[in-house]
């Protein structure tokens, strides 16, 4: 596969510090609309979480769409993974019931926020092609599920990274990667699905290829019962893995063991593969496949808030319109190393390339609650064996 060759930020500790609803009020009497010398400028606010590379694309992303709509100013709150990111949503949830303004315009989060979305009344609105005209332009696969409340901008999904010179029979199927992985003794890893996605999504994957095709659809927690042939996959499979069921802490810790050479291959997220590929800080050999069934992925969504300002409200489509053109998804390639939310043909032939070694599509669980009730039963049943 070929390798990859004036901005507001609000510290993210000063949120977590305060209650949901102290931030509701906070500054609830502030005009979101200034004057200039170029006319109004209308206030919005985006909210993101996530890993550094999200961070420095938005940082990219703003000035650029600021230069080019000097009306608009885009206000951006960044809450690193692992350090309280629920708290926004439970910010927006908060000002809701008390009928305040949540100053959250757009917010960035996962397809579980839109679910919730139902649970809490309506956090979000429906999203059109006659405000959002590049929403045409959207993957339809990754509109389902949305109910027309998100903009799907990115994705990513898990993939299997290997070294090349080590493995000559790359499998093309997860049976064909059951059997690799028994006839290569401690030369497979996947981390702990509690401490990353890959992981998760390898083991989430090993169960519910055991199950049927719309298996991955169903929230109703009696699959559970039928979960038990893939459990025993994975817990036949463990005396085989890296040091005979060592299994490390987050996506880092296997994509370090893949390229210290003490494995040949890995589940891993196609970003930080990529990305690390490209800043050499995995060798040259290393490549990457989807296999089939493939692996779980998705994108990240980007939902827009009411909060009862129409300009706000027009901004942040403006807002939202753009990070769908072009210009904004080469930038998701790019920099992030994330699949375009856009379709493919909209790409030149070179950002396309850059991904056909993966883009072979990927799985998308919309369990909810039972990913995480797996985890646990991979705990107890699997890990401590």
């Amino acid at each position: 596969m070929k390798k990859f060759n004036s901005f507001k930020k609000v510290v993210a500790g000063t949120m977590l510090a305060v209650s949901a609803f102290s931030l509701v009020a906070c500054g609830a009497n502030e005009t979101n609309t200034t004057s200039g010398s170029g006319g109004e400028v209308t206030k919005i606010s985006l909210y993101s979480s996530g890993s550094q590379n999200v961070e420095s694309f938005w940082e990219t992303v703003i000035p650029k769409f600021e230069e080019t709509h000097k009306n608009i100013d885009v206000e951006f709150v960044f809450v690193p993974s692992g350090t309280g990111g629920q708290a926004t949503i439970d910010r927006i949830i908060a000002a809701k019931k008390a009928n305040k303004d949540s100053e959250v315009d757009i917010y960035e989060g996962a397809l579980a926020d839109i679910l919730r979305s139902e649970d809490e009344g309506g956090l979000f609105y429906q999203l059109t092609t006659d405000s959002i005209e590049n929403l045409k332009n959207v993957q339809e696969a990754n509109m389902s599920g949305t109910q027309n409340l998100a903009v799907p901008y990115r994705a990513s999904s898990v993939v299997l990274a290997y070294n090349s010179e080590t493995v000559k029979d790359v499998p093309d199927t997860a049976e064909e990667l059951n059997t690799w992985i028994k006839e290569n003794p401690g030369r497979f890893a996947y981390n702990d699905p509690s401490t990353g996605g890959a992981g998760s999504s390898f083991v989430l994957s090993t169960v519910y290829n055991e199950l049927g095709d719309d298996a991955m659809n169903i929230q109703d927690e009696s699959i559970m019962n039928e979960w038990g042939t893939g459990i025993e996959k994975l817990k036949d499979m463990a005396p085989y893995l890296y040091k005979e069921g060592v299994y490390p802490k987050k996506n880092q810790g296997t994509l370090d063991l893949l390229a210290n050479g003490e494995v040949d291959m890995i589940p891993a997220w196609s970003d930080m593969a990529l990305e690390q590929m490209n800043a050499k800080l995995l060798p040259e050999t290393i490549e990457l496949k989807q296999i089939q069934p493939a692996f779980t992925g998705g994108p990240a969504y980007l939902m827009a808030v009411d909060n009862g300002d129409e300009e706000r409200k027009e901004a942040s489509e403006t807002f939202l319109n753009y990070v769908l053109t072009q210009e904004v998804q080469e930038l998701v390639i790019d920099k992030m190393y994330g699949y375009p939310g856009i379709k493919w043909e909209l790409l030149s032939e070179d950002d396309q390339k850059k991904f056909e070694a993966v883009s072979d599509g990927y799985r998308i669980f919309n369990g909810g609650d039972l990913g995480s009730e797996l985890t646990k039963v991979w705990q107890k049943e699997v890990a401590t064996q």
